[in-house]
């Protein structure tokens, strides 16, 4: 009868977001302003491992896979006072580990954790939830192969969430049945980078009891991930990351690893039944008509580890199936939400209230606040009711053969020529107004006020090639001094030696992490949006289709999303070339490219302000042509995939 009480005790305090004298001296769920209140203890909290039984058998050695899971949940929970749960599900805990100081599991003699990564188990079982920790199939303690986002990556996670609603069996290393008594069947997955991947791909099933995600830096489509358009960013790469989250000996699974590139078909790079398998957006395993859980989303416009893409054609697919959502989007590369600036106490506030809502049925008013927290520059960051910014109108922007880019459409017959040569960003983006063989450029007079651009550019070009195919890129430029955000040193950011803590802590594991300051870097252009197509894909990713040689065709293709403020008197550049030695492993073609610029533009959303429209005078032509900067060096970022 106590631990009865207790628990309606804490349906009561949830239900009116207060809390009453205690009717009971045990401790159950407690709120106050809105948030659940840390009174359970984090030292004595039960520490426990399961093993899931998964469908799947990866590494074909005849028995189902089995998930390891381990435990952190409050002492008193229980048959009498259940409790929701927070996962992090990773591919990491025994190779490169967790966050910026890359934590890994630690073991106690009896085989459970001492040390769980990241703060949440610190933060969130105090306050009334269990947090679990689950290797990936393939990965640390966990059975089977991985198999890079494909079907053993995403049930293997699904079988968790079903074994905590009774739908699944788990086992004790003993081999004697696990139950989760103390689970109210609440769930929500969080992780960066391939853990917040493995959310989004869970959730795209459909599975119930997975209430809410929070995807960090996550891929949607492993195409996406690894291809635009048909250009292939790095060749064999399925099979080189399931090496690196796989710590087994290379033999186990090797056969699987010889597979993953077989199917992913580099040879063409088009899109197939193996990328569909692994898109949760619109593929064969899940999609986003499938998700029940509400989405945090947080990215960043300038990963170009994880690109944006993978976040914007998520996004545009919940919205249009009005999933809750929220989103936070920063100006860094690859980097954690903790780790922004200024902004860790929010972050672990405001994550603290999503959960308390979606996990706990706290009444704190989280989803009628603004949908979106933008990053418009290295410390200013605003809110907005969703994203891209509502009031951003798409314009047209169109090259001439003087170099110019305005509003006008160039004049009929008007050409521009560039050969398709393998060349790095500095290199196409250097002594704009000078003619360059492997590249064509065209900018703006200077800005009369500022221009925020806010969503996806497209590029749309008339091009004739002299061979059947061609690699094409198209860079938005900014031209003009200022201090930014250096998101290509460090990811954008520098860990400091002092520390901020966030939950409770012990001797083996404790709540305080290195706070960090943003990197800038004060250049004389930004190369702002970027994309990429090979133009035989330009009808269709699953089928290539040659333009004869010497025939006019239309390319049209979605650059990165981007949120970037053009600063009054900078320019806008567009820089047309072949193919991008930073971001693509494809060899150029040495053709021929010739872009009819009366029939070619570029759409760029853009926020004009209240009262404000963009007229072709508001952007004057420059006397004679305008010269940009000299190459310069703008490194190229870490892109590992952590």
């Amino acid at each position: 009868m106590p631990q009865l009480r207790a628990a309606l005790v804490a349906v009561a305090l949830i239900a009116i977001g207060a809390t009453p004298a205690q009717a009971s001296t045990a401790p159950a769920i407690t709120v106050e302003q809105g948030r659940t209140q840390p009174v359970f203890s984090y030292a004595d909290a039960i520490r426990e491992h399961v093993y899931v039984e998964s469908p799947v058998d990866s590494d074909s050695d005849g028995r189902l896979d089995r998930v390891r899971v381990d435990i952190i949940r409050p002492k008193e929970s229980g048959p009498g006072l259940k409790v929701p749960t927070v996962i992090d599900e990773s591919p990491y805990y025994d190779n490169s580990g967790r966050g910026n100081e890359s934590e890994r599991k630690v073991y106690d003699p009896t085989g459970n954790l001492a040390k769980f990564p990241l703060f949440y188990d610190n933060y969130f079982v105090p306050r009334g939830y269990a947090v679990l920790n689950i290797d990936m199939i393939g990965t640390t303690k966990s059975d089977g192969c991985p198999d890079v986002g494909g079907r053993a990556d995403v049930l293997g996670g699904k079988a968790v969430i079903d074994w905590l609603n009774g739908r699944a069996t788990a086992y004790h290393a003993d081999g004697s049945q696990a139950f989760a008594d103390w689970s109210t069947g609440k769930a929500a997955m969080i992780g960066k980078s391939y853990d917040g991947t493995l959310a989004n791909a869970v959730a795209a099933t459909g599975v119930e009891g997975l209430e809410t995600i929070v995807p960090i830096s996550a891929i949607s489509s492993w195409y996406k991930y690894q291809r635009s358009n048909g250009v292939i960013y790095n060749f064999n790469y399925m099979s080189y990351l399931s090496r690196v989250i796989d710590t087994d000996p290379a033999a186990k699974c090797a056969a699987v690893r010889a597979k993953l590139d077989i199917d992913a078909d580099d040879s063409t790079g088009n899109y197939n039944a193996f990328w569909a398998e692994r898109d949760y957006i619109a593929g064969s395993l899940g999609d986003a008509s499938k998700v029940r859980a509400s989405v945090f989303a947080v990215h960043t416009v300038n990963d170009l580890n994880v690109k944006p893409d993978n976040f914007s054609t998520w996004w545009q697919a919940l919205a249009d199936r009005n999933v809750p959502r929220k989103i936070w989007l920063g100006q860094y590369q690859h980097v954690d939400p903790f780790d922004f600036e200024g902004r860790r106490d929010l972050w672990v506030d405001t994550l603290h209230r999503w959960f308390d809502y979606w996990l706990q049925g706290v009444q704190n008013g989280i989803t009628q606040e603004p949908r979106a927290d933008v990053q418009v520059g290295p410390t200013e960051w605003i809110t907005q009711r969703d994203w891209p910014a509502p009031s951003a109108s798409t314009k047209f922007f169109r090259p001439a053969a003087d170099g110019s880019l305005d509003l006008s459409p160039g004049k009929n017959g008007e050409t521009a020529t560039f050969t398709d040569v393998r060349q790095s960003e500095d290199a196409m983006v250097a002594d704009v107004g000078t003619p360059k063989p492997g590249r064509v450029a065209f900018t703006t007079g200077e800005l009369p006020r500022d221009l925020r651009m806010s969503g996806t550019p497209e590029v749309d070009l008339r091009v004739s090639l002299d061979k059947p195919t061609s690699n094409l890129t198209a860079l938005l430029v900014d031209f003009g001094e200022a201090t930014r955000v250096d998101w290509r040193r460090g990811q954008g950011v520098t860990t400091l030696t002092g520390e901020s803590c966030h939950g409770e802590s012990t001797a083996s594991d404790d709540a305080c992490y290195k706070t960090v300051v943003t990197n800038v870097a004060t250049r004389p252009l930004e190369v702002v949006a970027r994309g990429w197509i090979d133009v035989q894909n330009r009808d269709s990713l699953s089928e290539s289709s040659p333009p004869a040689p010497g025939t006019w065709a239309q390319v049209k293709w979605k650059t990165l999303p981007q949120d970037y403020i053009f600063t009054k008197g900078h320019r806008i550049g567009l820089v047309i070339a072949g193919t991008d030695s930073n971001y693509s492993g494809e060899r150029a073609t040495g053709t021929t490219v010739t872009i009819d610029l009366h029939k070619s533009r570029v759409e760029i959303p853009l926020v004009l302000g209240v009262g404000h429209s963009l007229n072709n005078g508001d952007l004057p032509k420059d006397k004679g042509t305008w010269h940009g900067p000299g190459q310069i060096d703008l490194p190229v970022p870490d892109n590992r995939l952590y």
